[in-house]
């Protein structure tokens, strides 16, 4: 195996769109991380695929914020959401329901799955040299709560966008032996409109999403599932799995800057479908 970096931040994101929780610590299970995702706001009427509230159609949303009373690496849930105005109110409490309705301009209610709620993939990660890159091209702060990850990664190598030599294979954390968790890298993430959003006022900023357009294909990062489950650290190391890619080269093009191909497949056009999650049952 190759040592690649280190683990710079763990968060885990409580309740969907809404701050994330950083924590020294968690346990990656199948499905995810003890306590990412686990709650949403559904928009009561909508028999869409997506249902779900997101900082797309409401952006203060992101200013929301779980609190958790200490940290631990257990299927810990919040109880309680500070609001931008700085109130503390329950999460499963009208009060709540109430006032993201009223800034929706639309009815709300929450949702809670054991599994999770995700969009693609139960993980997600980004190394500092990316987010790095983006954002100072961008001429924006930067700040990689931008991009949500469950986990940033300081790498060794300082170019950014390396993460697209990790799909098809596996990431292992902590000591490079057969305990250790293990996240199998899935496909590049593919960005939407939250990237603009400023994670600290919730402004939108349009210069984000065009610079990850314009560098990397619209693809920041990277998803993962679990295949070994444990509990990673902050400051673990991080190795990459030297083995078979898990997909075929046609798998793992959507992690590529464009306008590459490895030189066993230059013919290769074709976009990998990107992987969704189950259903929640």
């Amino acid at each position: 195996m190759v040592r690649i970096g280190v683990v710079r931040e763990l968060v885990r994101y409580p309740v969907k769109s809404m701050a994330g929780t950083p924590t020294r610590a968690a346990h990656l299970g199948w499905h995810g991380f003890a306590g990412d995702r686990r709650s949403a706001f559904r928009r009561v009427g909508d028999r869409s695929d997506f249902p779900w509230l997101s900082a797309s159609r409401l952006p203060e949303l992101l200013l929301y914020r779980p609190l958790l009373e200490d940290e631990g690496t257990g299927e810990r849930l919040p109880t309680h959401v500070r609001t931008p105005s700085g109130q503390d109110l329950e999460l499963h409490g009208e009060a709540l329901r109430r006032e993201i309705a009223d800034r929706l301009r639309s009815d709300v209610e929450l949702v809670s799955f054991r599994n999770g709620i995700f969009d693609d993939a139960v993980v997600s990660l980004i190394s500092l040299t990316t987010v790095a890159a983006l954002t100072d091209e961008a001429g924006v702060g930067m700040d990689a709560r931008r991009f949500r990850p469950n986990i940033l990664l300081e790498t060794e190598n300082a170019e950014p966008f390396r993460e697209a030599n990790w799909v098809g294979r596996t990431l292992v954390f902590g000591e490079a032996d057969s305990t250790a968790a293990a996240v199998a890298v899935t496909a590049g993430d593919v960005r939407c409109m939250i990237v603009n959003l400023d994670p600290v006022t919730a402004r939108q900023d349009g210069r984000v999403l065009r610079t990850v357009v314009r560098r990397n294909g619209n693809i920041a990062g990277v998803y993962g599932a679990a295949v070994r489950t444990g509990t990673i650290h902050v400051g673990q190391e991080v190795w990459l799995k030297a083995e078979e890619p898990l997909f075929s080269d046609s798998r793992s093009r959507a992690a590529r800057p464009p306008g590459t191909a490895p030189a066993s497949a230059p013919h290769e056009r074709t976009r990998p479908a990107r992987l969704r999650a189950s259903p929640p049952l």
